[in-house]
């Protein structure tokens, strides 16, 4: 060991370039997760190192070793600019944090991370202090300090909604644990804690297998929380797996429930796949507008409205029509649209779709658009979401693509925050299959969903073992991202929102600070305004 000092969470370590980012001092609201990094220099194969970590109290420190995972997709296939890590080029790159102790074993030559999450358990006391970090490495010690200052605020709760989709199925193929077994729960509860904690609020709800990046004519493993029975021509429906799904999601902290789309993705043609027992009654022979369908819609629409009601959970809950309509699906989706609404009167309906007529016709609830189309609803719609996915993919728009630098993840949350969004949908939590489900995938060696997708861009968490997830460093600057949200809604209610737009008033989802120090910048003047407020209101 040669080297050891603090760098901030901006940027990816890679073992043969020494990073930048030197962090010397930092501030953070007395509710919020900090997250920095801890760099050591390896001359051997392999070293064991111990760490000495501040005297917190217990559970405030978390420590993570970064792992690399191969892109073997070259980003100038998906992406049109240049703003990218090593050109985004073919290669291993910087992602999986990997929990560990006290001792780490390092391998490979050059330079290695330690992810450093500091945890508020409770809340950290307001003040100055000196946080020391230190390694003995094969002989060798060293140490680092970084100063932190505890601003005397805490980040507001301002009703955001943050959706992740949640596939229930990747569960089941990855980890082979029946859905609705024993197994499966324990699984599915660790993966909704953890999103939880990364500031994803609203879970997608499979009432039945959601028709989601599934080949026309294909099927995605069956995951159904509603069952359905048949009997002398009528239907009952069980909610016993659902009423334990939102007990369980309640318990993790959840607070939406996105019930699953109700029509097939782009064009609303088609029912999702529905089964009775071991037979299929609904999928892709099914006419979207039949008689059959609808009918059955209707009854199930009374019977889970009853449920809900009675469960009091009924305004959490969102539902969706299709997604990803397009113009030339607009007869079929405002049919199905309005048919909905009909038997699910005072539901919110939200739907990713970023043609604009579909709303200024009164077709769609509320609109999700894009981040690159997001200015022709801004200012014309009552509650303004948007969202990202496989694009875009170019011209220094904002996503979180394993090989784009982590300020490009980091700065939604002032995009967001400067268009007065209040609510953003990303499509893939843990899509581990390839493009329309067709085959599974290992997310350790296949990051691009068979090539198909831009890297990283249909998962944040790895399958760990055990059934627990292992999170991205992108997930958790995702969640960095989402604080600085939150933090400019703590400074507008203490100064009012003139104030807090005025720091972020160049901010679009294409402008932002383009470096990890300019980006961090703009947080500490976020923040030194709470501290100037928060003083005058104590």
């Amino acid at each position: 060991m040669n080297a050891l000092y603090l760098i901030h969470s901006l940027e990816k370590v890679f073992p043969d370039e020494a990073p930048e980012g030197r962090l010397e001092r930092f501030s953070v609201l007395k509710n919020e997760t900090y997250d920095l990094q801890l760099v050591v220099a390896c001359e051997t194969d392999e070293a064991t190192c111990r760490l000495t970590l501040p005297e917190l109290p217990d559970g405030t420190v978390a420590v993570y070793s970064v792992d690399s995972v191969p892109i073997e997709t070259p980003a100038s296939e998906k992406c049109s600019d240049d703003f990218l890590l090593r050109g985004g080029e073919c290669g291993e790159y910087p992602d999986i944090l990997r929990p560990c102790g006290d001792t780490v074993v390092l391998r490979g030559r050059g330079y290695h991370s330690l992810w450093i999450e500091l945890i508020p358990r409770d809340e950290f006391a307001p003040g100055t202090r000196c946080l020391t970090f230190g390694v003995d490495c094969e002989g060798a010690h060293a140490s680092a300090d970084v100063t932190a200052e505890i601003v005397d605020a805490r980040l507001e709760d301002d009703g955001f909604v943050c959706t992740h989709w949640f596939y229930c199925d990747c569960l089941v193929d990855r980890y082979q644990a029946p859905f609705g077994s024993e197994e499966f729960w324990r699984i599915a509860e660790n993966y909704i804690r953890c999103a939880v904690q990364h500031g994803i609020n609203m879970i997608l709800t499979p009432l039945f297998t959601p028709p989601l990046d599934t080949q026309v004519g294909g099927e995605r493993t069956t995951v159904q929380l509603v069952d359905v029975e048949e009997a002398g021509g009528s239907r009952r429906f069980g909610f016993e797996k659902l009423d334990r799904w939102i007990d369980l999601c309640l318990a993790c902290g959840v607070q939406y429930f996105e019930m699953s789309h109700l029509f097939t993705q782009w064009g609303a043609k088609h029912a999702p796949k529905i089964v009775s027992g071991d037979r299929k009654i609904f999928g892709w022979q099914t006419d979207a507008r039949g008689k059959e369908y609808r009918d059955f819609l209707t009854a199930f629409a009374a019977a889970l409205t009853d449920y809900l009601n009675r469960k009091g959970v009924a305004d959490r809950c969102l539902f969706h029509v299709s997604d990803e309509p397009s113009l030339t699906d607009l007869p079929v989706y405002r049919s199905n649209a309005a048919f909905l609404k009909k038997i699910f009167p005072g539901f919110r309906f939200i739907d990713a779709l970023s043609e604009y007529e579909f709303y200024a016709l009164g077709i769609t609830g509320t609109p999700i658009p894009g981040i690159a189309s997001i200015d022709r609803f801004a200012g014309k719609v009552p509650e303004l979401w948007t969202y990202y996915c496989c694009g875009p993919a170019g011209d220094n728009y904002i996503n979180r693509f394993i090989y784009y630098p982590s300020v490009r993840n980091r700065a939604l949350g002032a995009a967001l925050y400067r268009y007065g969004c209040k609510g953003f949908l990303q499509w893939g939590y843990n899509f581990w299959n390839t493009q329309l489900s067709v085959a599974r995938v290992d997310p350790f060696r296949d990051t691009t969903a068979g090539g198909a997708f831009p890297a990283g861009d249909g998962f944040v968490v790895y399958p760990g073992e055990d059934g627990a997830p292992l999170p991205s460093l992108r997930l958790k600057v995702f969640r960095d991202g989402l604080n600085d949200y939150h933090a400019l809604h703590t400074l507008e209610r203490l100064a009012g929102r003139p104030a807090a737009e005025a720091l972020v008033e160049g901010v679009r989802f294409n402008v932002y600070p383009r470096t990890g120090d300019g980006f961090l910048a703009l947080r500490e003047k976020i923040n030194g305004e709470i501290a100037k407020y928060a003083g005058k209101s104590n």
